[in-house]
């Protein structure tokens, strides 16, 4: 380093070696790397829906947010605990892949394997594997509200291919909704179904905005 003396460069490379024994950043850098597979694996759902696509990234990214929401609505529980879960609930589908529940009848998803090679591979991967036995065991309000959160997310891609002419997709729309747990999420099922998927931009579906953007 221009400028230092020789001892400060030694404290310098002292601390970047401890560093480096501290967290292997090649392990991280491979752990990172892994999570950008989530964006390149389909959920597999979608083919037997016949319309709509989605990686698994796409669907964390949503159930993060109704994570947020749900948790928000909710008194007395840990937001970050839940957002937590909701960001590593799908993890392993990058090495298992997405499985919809016609697959499962035929296949060993072999997920406990998945997040025991998760867990040993990276430095904070001890971390995720217990978020993830939380998460399965709901035992707590937070891991049912992150469960929600997934299985709500789920019901607002149907709405979306209901609103499109899907009729497939109302058909699923029933069993979705008897998979919540919450009474918060049950609540924002009903207004979800109610709702059609474009009200957020296009309410005055007939306002002269659409006709002339307000041009006189």
């Amino acid at each position: 380093m221009v400028g230092s003396s020789p001892t400060e460069g030694s404290i310098l490379r002292f601390n970047e070696i401890q560093f480096l024994m501290k967290y292997d950043l090649n392990k991280i850098t491979n752990f990172l790397f892994e999570t950008g597979m989530l964006a390149k694996t389909p959920r597999s759902g979608f083919f037997f829906l016949g319309s709509g696509e989605q990686s698994v990234a796409e669907h964390i990214n949503r159930v993060s947010y109704i994570g947020f929401v749900l948790a928000s609505m909710t008194e007395d529980v840990d937001l970050a605990k839940v957002l937590e879960m909701c960001l590593f609930h799908d993890i392993t589908e990058s090495r298992i892949s997405d499985l919809n529940y016609t697959h499962q009848k035929y296949n060993d998803r072999k997920e406990k394997k998945a997040v025991n090679d998760l867990a040993n591979s990276f430095p904070f991967g001890s971390k995720i594997k217990e978020i993830l036995e939380i998460y399965e065991k709901r035992d707590i309000k937070e891991a049912k509200l992150a469960k929600d959160a997934d299985s709500l997310e789920l019901l607002f891609s149907l709405k979306e291919q209901v609103d499109i002419g899907n009729e497939r997709a109302k058909t699923w729309i029933p069993s979705a909704v008897k998979r919540l747990i919450t009474d918060e999420a049950k609540q924002l099922a009903e207004v979800i179904i109610k709702t059609d998927s474009d009200a957020w931009w296009f309410t005055e579906k007939n306002g002269d905005w659409w006709i002339n953007r307000n041009k006189k």
